[in-house]
């Protein structure tokens, strides 16, 4: 890839950016596609957002960003306008200048974990689902999944205010959604969601007990990298069918794509 004066600018912003997967899948897009582009990672550790981003603004050449943890609520109050599935989710992951000027924002966390979910066989039409993770990409995946008509939807996260926040948003706009917050561990659910960024770092815990599961079960995950995570490893192991983050990072991409103007995207 040779970098011009020409080349368009486009990057993931966020805090730790070691582990992501977006410059590796997009820059082979642009090589393939022929792109005069880069796709680079920009560190911006949480608190710091607001005074970057008036510098990002100024960068006549920046097209468009990812937004990653821990940003994706906090760049909302400096966009001009919000797509739907933002608005409805109050969190953003993609971003791009508007021609009458600033920025707006759209959120394909949820749509982009259901596409990975669905290429992998599992529906999530008609199923029971334990969703642990309810923050930024969990709202998203819980509005995604409950789009797709999922027949149950059962809540959890270390703040279980957020959860039953969350809870009380999907019952108003799916009444006919089964949504709880109640269920302790996996058992007499179809599909298994870990939606927290527990299993990026290897001192994490597990987010739930693994113990728990049974081999009739489908366990997802939202982390990418590593790819098979210990939750993963140990649904497996278990007989457990599984669905890694790099799922749902592919179907996002894909959307993020399109919402950034890049045509042809085939990732």
């Amino acid at each position: 890839m040779t970098i011009t004066g020409t080349t368009r600018l486009f990057g993931i912003l966020g805090d730790p950016v070691a582990p992501l997967r977006s410059p590796a899948l997009f820059n082979a897009a642009f090589a393939r596609l022929g792109r005069d582009a880069v796709f680079v990672p920009l560190q911006v550790p949480a608190g710091a957002l607001p005074t970057a981003w008036e510098g990002l603004t100024r960068l006549r050449n920046l097209e468009g960003l990812v937004i990653t943890m821990p940003h994706k609520d906090a760049v909302i109050p400096l966009l001009q306008a919000l797509g739907p599935t933002a608005t409805l989710t109050g969190t953003v992951n993609t971003v791009r200048r508007r021609p009458e000027g600033g920025w707006e924002g759209e959120m394909f966390d949820g749509e982009g974990f259901r596409d990975g979910l669905e290429r992998s066989g599992h529906a999530p039409r008609g199923a029971s689902i334990l969703q642990v993770g309810c923050g930024a990409a969990g709202r998203a995946i819980a509005f995604a999944l409950a789009r797709a008509g999922a027949a149950r939807l059962t809540l959890r996260d270390a703040e279980a205010g957020r959860a039953r926040q969350l809870a009380a948003r999907l019952a108003e706009g799916w009444p006919e959604l089964v949504v709880s917050t109640e269920a302790d561990g996996p058992a007499g659910h179809d599909i298994v969601v870990n939606a927290t960024p527990m299993g990026l770092r290897p001192e994490d815990p597990l987010p739930l007990d693994p113990a728990a599961l049974s081999p009739r079960q489908v366990v997802a995950d939202v982390i990418p990298n590593p790819e098979v995570t210990p939750l993963v490893a140990a649904a497996r192991r278990i007989g457990c069918a599984t669905v890694t983050g790099r799922a749902m990072h592919e179907g996002q991409a894909r959307l993020a794509a399109a919402y950034l103007g890049i045509a042809g995207w085939e990732g």
